[in-house]
């Protein structure tokens, strides 16, 4: 995939800087831009001169705010004719998950839904004091089973993950610091550089080392990988009911969505 729409891509001194560029919807992805997300990871991960890559938002306001929900329900949109998930979700969070480079989330404004699911993935998330992380799932009749959930529950612990996802709150970076989803929270004008930094102390390192230190890591965790795959075949089914329907219209005529008549 030569030319991006909704991506850029750019190979620094110390790391590949892959950028959600759809600031005018605050990074909410689409379909497009999930599969020139996995063609950049992939790329990215044969590069030879760096071991990092940075996922990150244009703008100030956003990394990702998930799914684009303006075009949930059109053909040609998220859920379209591919399917009634036509997002290739489960490819693009293998390609975070597997890159043998270190990813670091450059998190500046929002880290919403698929966003903090984004987030929660890469190996190490640098954010600005103007960062807020939050679930909205449950409030759009939307639901991630697997890496955004239990891989959430390692990183703060089962009761705040379990918060997250029930209640649907907003958390500032110092508090998503304080959680463990965060490593480093610096001021806005110092984020760029922070995570410049940090690039640059992983690129003088061993790339084997790294390699093999991820999948240590990720052994430990990789049930949660099975556990994904058959709950997205759920949600799946579950996103062509009324129910997970009357999620997304209400969330595009901007009221309250009634969930009580489908207890």
């Amino acid at each position: 995939m030569a030319n991006y729409r909704d991506v850029t891509y750019e190979l620094g001194e110390n790391a590949v800087r892959i950028t959600i560029n759809r600031p005018d919807v605050m990074n909410a992805f689409r379909l497009q831009t999930v599969e020139e997300l996995i063609d950049a990871f992939q790329k990215a991960n044969e590069e030879r001169t760096v071991n990092a890559v940075v996922l990150t938002g244009a703008g100030d306001k956003a990394f990702c705010t998930g799914g684009d929900q303006k075009v949930h329900l059109s053909e040609d949109g998220l859920y379209g004719p591919r399917g009634t998930v036509g997002m290739p979700i489960e490819e693009l969070q293998t390609a975070i998950r597997d890159l043998r480079k270190v990813s670091i989330a450059r998190v500046q404004g929002y880290a919403i839904g698929g966003g903090n699911v984004f987030a929660t993935l890469c190996d190490l998330t640098i954010a600005s004091e103007k960062a807020v992380f939050g679930q909205v799932g449950p409030k759009v009749g939307s639901v991630d089973p697997g890496w955004g959930t239990a891989l959430l529950a390692r990183h703060v612990g089962e009761k705040r993950a379990r918060e997250i996802w029930f209640l649907c709150r907003r958390y500032t970076a110092q508090q998503a610091y304080e959680m463990g989803l965060v490593n480093k929270v610096v001021a806005p004008d110092q984020l760029d550089a922070e995570v410049e930094a940090w690039a640059a102390e992983i690129n003088q390192l061993s790339p084997t080392s790294l390699a093999i230190a991820k999948r240590s890591f990720n052994a430990d965790s990789e049930n949660i990988r099975g556990i994904g795959f058959l709950g997205i075949q759920a949600v799946k089914h579950f996103y062509m009911s009324e129910e997970s329907k009357e999620g997304v219209r209400a969330f595009n005529e901007r009221r309250k969505p009634d969930f009580k008549k489908f207890l």
